[in-house]
């Protein structure tokens, strides 16, 4: 089983101010289905079944490698490098 290996050095960032949605969708007027939160700088995105898959579109420019689910009750976590639930 794959595993990642850049779970143990990311930092425990907490989400940026006004992030009660995705503000790339709130600029383009669309609704993020669910939201999602980058563990290297605390980002928050909507995800790949959202119009702008917009967490997605942040791991591609920025490079940072872990997100997280940002919906209450949820605690997974997703590895863009590994492709693996870290």
């Amino acid at each position: 089983m794959k595993q990642c290996m850049h779970v143990d050095a990311l930092p425990h960032p907490e989400p940026g101010p006004l992030t009660e949605t995705c503000p790339e969708c709130l600029a383009d007027g669309t609704h993020p289905v669910q939201l999602r939160l980058c563990l290297t700088c605390g980002h928050v995105g909507c995800c790949d079944s959202s119009p702008g898959r917009h967490a997605t579109e942040h791991h591609n420019t920025s490079g940072h490698p872990v997100m997280r689910t940002f919906e209450p009750g949820e605690s997974w976590r997703w590895c863009f490098v590994d492709h693996v639930l870290a």
